[in-house]
């Protein structure tokens, strides 16, 4: 597990974005490269690709690309690196999170995980899809972790859910 004085990796955001995805935190291959979702078994690219928020399956490298797409990226710990459980117990900077989509707006937050959407709302999240939270007017989603470490909760349909909802800007 690293921790740095800086962020792991920089946050990929901007003020009107479609979509933030949140994550807990860099993984070990993500921290090395520099890149979000890096490991070759992490299945977030293709997802993103899949589901049609993507026009093809981008490379990892290829993250600040998502700008043009009205798509950013942010995690819950900036500055650890490393599995869940392995992190420290004040590793997720919830306050910092919550600030950012105040500052930045975005239509939608869509968290990686159960674990990233408990820790952010402060309770369990029960089913995959849109939550009945907003922040402020941020629509807020839980998906499946793309993780290869959770492999056996995978499913793509809460991601295609997601893009429909983009699609549709946002609405129900």
């Amino acid at each position: 597990m690293a921790r740095a004085t800086e962020h792991i990796l920089p946050d990929l955001l901007r003020p009107g974005l479609a979509l933030v995805f949140c994550g807990t935190a860099a993984g070990e291959r993500s921290a090395r490269e520099g890149a979000y979702y890096a490991h070759p078994g992490n299945l977030f690219w293709r997802a993103l690709a899949e589901a049609g928020l993507t026009p093809r399956r981008f490379a990892p490298a290829e993250y600040p690309r998502l700008l043009e797409l009205g798509i950013g990226l942010t995690d819950l710990a900036k500055r650890h690196s490393g599995n869940d459980a392995d992190l420290p117990r004040d590793a997720f900077d919830v306050p910092a999170l919550l600030a950012k989509i105040a500052r930045y707006r975005p239509r939608l937050l869509a968290f990686t995980s159960k674990t990233a959407a408990r820790a952010a709302l402060g309770h369990p999240v029960t089913h995959y899809g849109e939550q009945p939270e907003r922040l402020g007017d941020t629509r807020v989603f839980a998906l499946p972790s793309p993780s290869g470490q959770a492999r056996r909760h995978w499913d793509i349909e809460p991601w295609r859910e997601l893009a429909r909802r983009v699609a549709a800007g946002g609405r129900r």
